[in-house]
């Protein structure tokens, strides 16, 4: 009798709207909890982070001029495609994590992770109105902040909920009008490579978002010097990170945001990416847009 050959998928990097492997040549393997090989992973290099950078910057002009009526539709496309996913992202969810983890079922994170996007989808036409106005002055004139996207976004995601807290990192980038390098959790790469093979038929343009899967403590520090990165959305991540993060600032001046929770007598503690009230709001837009006021003559 015959025996059955099974081939383990190797799951690429999604740069510029393509699935390049590592330039580097390296790959990894996605362990399950009893420390069988699952899958494989691209194993991404500071020259991947490159051009992946590179490949958001070319996108960035035309996905800044689109509509934001249409960024909506494409946000809402990608749920769309989660949900015709559903089942892969949750087999992805759950093959290299131990079925007693603490939190979400890997259905629930799927549900979560598409009513976010969802969301995020709504407010790319209206967050404008909130966070700009028409403001008071003396004198015979019109005074308008007015908001624009920052441009290029690392989003520097943790292990856990895999799914859930990369797509609420990754959805307000876009929704203002930024494109993305997503770094991947370390540990449960699998979601983030499916979630690039649905971007890829989401009506998603190419460069808009990008994903690379590789060891944090690898890619962090190119990340925090890369001159060409206007922003850093990060969560989940040490106080070690969170330094090498700072210093970047530093030397280029990006913007770091670094979502955590709120613990007792007001220190920060794991944020809770279940939560609505706390990860579905304009102001998570905001640390990416950058204000423009304009003044205009009126009419006597």
């Amino acid at each position: 009798m015959s025996q059955r050959l099974t081939v383990l998928k190797t799951y690429k990097l999604f740069i510029g709207g393509a699935f390049p492997r590592s330039e580097s040549g390296r790959s990894r393997p996605a362990l399950s909890p009893s420390g069988g090989v699952v899958a494989h992973v691209s194993h991404a290099s500071r020259k991947d982070l490159r051009e992946a950078v590179e490949a958001a910057r070319r996108a960035a002009d035309r996905w800044a001029a689109a509509t934001a009526y249409n960024r909506g539709q494409v946000l809402y496309r990608i749920a769309e495609m989660m949900e015709g996913k559903r089942a892969e992202l949750a087999e992805a969810i759950d093959a290299t994590r131990a079925a007693q983890r603490r939190g979400l079922s890997a259905q629930a994170e799927v549900t979560a992770a598409i009513d976010r996007v969802v969301h995020y989808a709504g407010w790319a036409d209206k967050y404008a109105q909130v966070l700009g106005c028409n403001n008071p002055v003396s004198g015979p004139y019109y005074n308008f902040s007015i908001c624009e996207p920052t441009g290029v976004v690392a989003c520097v995601c943790p292990d856990e909920p895999p799914l859930l807290a990369l797509v609420s990192l990754l959805a307000p980038v876009l929704a203002g009008g930024n494109t993305a390098v997503v770094v991947a959790g370390e540990q449960h790469p699998l979601p983030a490579a499916v979630l690039g093979e649905v971007c890829a038929t989401s009506d998603v343009p190419a460069g808009v978002v990008n994903i690379l899967t590789a060891p944090r403590e690898e890619l962090l520090p190119f990340v925090a010097q890369h001159r060409d990165i206007d922003a850093v959305h990060a969560g989940g991540i040490t106080d070690e990170h969170a330094e090498i993060l700072a210093a970047g600032t530093a030397e280029n001046l990006k913007r770091v945001t670094i979502r955590r929770g709120a613990g007792a007598a007001g220190k920060a503690a794991p944020i809770d990416w279940s939560d609505t009230h706390a990860c579905e709001s304009p102001w998570w837009i905001e640390p990416f847009v950058e204000i423009k006021t304009v003044w205009h003559p009126a009419s006597a």
